[in-house]
């Protein structure tokens, strides 16, 4: 029956009335804070925001403690957890009918895909790894520089996530957590064979994978005291009866990475840094056609060998100019990656970033303060402060948490966007029964080298591991 005029349902209009969540299954997108009411601003005010020549321009400071590999294994570890394909920023969108493509768990199917019986393409097809070592461009590649490059066919890689070959650097960060794994496969070769020793090198190389997340990238990221207070005193806003990926993560808190991503990097020794979208990295989803892109992890990441890295761009509201202005292909209004990631916050209904502190508990004058600061950027934010550019503003004046109480802005997240991310991302470890905090969590790290002194419990270490 059809309904009289005037009184059909209205589209989208649910998103408004229900909100909240009790818990989603994996493959969705969920809220941490269902009671909060969205933010509305106007988009202009957001364009004038993020335009290229306005207040988030500005030529990057690095930090002094954040190696610059790990902002690119933030990006793979993104990855790992979610991937979007059906949300629109010209939509309202709800979460919960929002598909996420990856699974919600760190259990890198961005490199073992759907594993050997369903995908045996990505791994070796003879000899007594079959099925269980992964290839890499020494297998199957291309071009004169293939042994060190992913697995390609043509200009196309053979990986789980085809984003992990967007950028040079992200690319060779998945061709090392490859490595890893092989690696592992060799260590154990002589107690499994088969299917037995590529699940439980995959195990070995996961477990390693998410302590070095926890231990050494949210340290570095989040500061070691919240991670601390999440091991020790529990979860206080994701509590979820099963795993998500909260909008409030994925659209604002964990686009922190756009703001510390420099333009140029360093990939080797004794060479300049090169832009990261350029003749000598290239221009993502291609091999590698210059020497010069291939990356020394002990030159990205802290390692062993104790090299000067060069350190990630600051935390804070400033991005790199280039990613100000995107390609001449988007709309002209929404060609800053900074606006379109409010635009899309503003899509999902998130709250503003003052609701968010006020609900985590922070003091009034500390929310006050960053308010201000965002509204001296934009004097448009009168209803209140998108909750990314709040995350970034929080990191520039309060910044990262230390061991000694102080405080290092500029450095990583503060407290708001800290508990976002590291309770988000230790939630989802721990909800993962095949995880090492869900399955042992009297497990530790191993050790290699021939005094066995070289612990991996560190991304450098796990990535250096081959």
């Amino acid at each position: 029956m059809t309904s009289p005029h005037g009184l059909g349902g209205l589209a989208g209009l649910d998103a408004y009335c229900k909100r909240g969540h009790s818990h989603h299954d994996g493959d969705r997108f969920g809220r941490l804070f269902a009671d909060l009411p969205p933010l509305f601003t106007d988009p202009r005010v957001l364009e004038n925001l993020g335009r290229p020549d306005g207040p988030m321009a500005d030529d990057k400071a690095e930090t002094t403690s954040v190696a610059v590999g790990l902002i690119f294994f933030g990006q793979f570890l993104d990855h790992d957890i979610t991937l979007d394909i059906s949300s629109s920023l010209d939509t309202v969108n709800d979460p919960a009918t929002t598909g996420n493509v990856r699974t919600p768990s760190l259990d890198l199917d961005c490199i073992y895909g759907l594993g050997p019986d369903a995908q045996p393409y990505l791994y070796h097809a003879e000899g007594a790894y079959k099925g269980v070592k992964l290839i890499t461009g020494a297998e199957h590649g291309t071009g004169p520089h293939a042994a060190d490059d992913l697995a390609r066919v043509g200009e196309v890689a053979l990986i789980g996530d085809f984003r992990n070959d967007e950028n040079r650097a992200v690319s060779q960060v998945q061709l090392s957590m490859i490595r890893a794994h092989n690696r592992f496969c060799e260590d154990l070769h002589g107690t499994y064979q088969g299917k037995a020793l590529y699940e439980k090198a995959r195990e070995r190389c996961s477990w390693h994978y998410q302590w070095c997340v926890v231990h050494d990238y949210l340290a570095k990221i989040c500061g070691k005291p919240v991670i601390d207070r999440v091991l020790a005193e529990g979860r206080q806003v994701y509590k979820p009866c099963a795993p998500f990926i909260p909008v409030e993560f994925s659209i604002a808190a964990y686009r922190f990475g756009h703001a510390m991503v420099p333009m140029e990097i360093q990939f080797q020794k004794g060479n300049p840094r090169f832009e990261l979208f350029g003749e000598v990295y290239g221009r993502g989803f291609e091999s590698i056609k210059d020497a010069r892109a291939v990356a020394d992890i002990h030159e990205l990441f802290e390692t062993h060998e104790g090299r000067q890295v060069q350190r990630a761009s600051r935390c804070d509201t400033k991005l790199a100019k280039d990613l100000l202005k995107l390609s001449a292909r988007i709309d002209s209004g929404r060609q800053s990656l900074a606006t379109r990631n409010m635009i899309r916050g503003q899509s999902f209904l998130l709250p503003s970033g003052e609701s968010v502190a006020r609900e985590l508990g922070r003091d009034a004058a500390e929310i006050g303060q960053i308010s201000a600061a965002a509204r001296s950027d934009e004097p448009g934010l009168t209803a209140g402060t998108p909750l990314w550019y709040y995350i970034l503003k929080e990191a520039e004046i309060i910044g990262r948490e230390e061991p000694d109480g102080s405080r290092s802005p500029g450095e990583g997240l503060g407290p708001v966007g800290a508990t976002i991310v590291a309770e988000t991302i230790i939630g989802l470890i721990e909800l993962d029964s095949r995880s090492w905090l869900g399955s042992d969590r009297n497990w530790r790290p191993e050790t290699y080298s021939d005094d066995g002194t070289i612990e991996i419990s560190t991304v450098g270490h796990l990535l250096a591991y081959r």
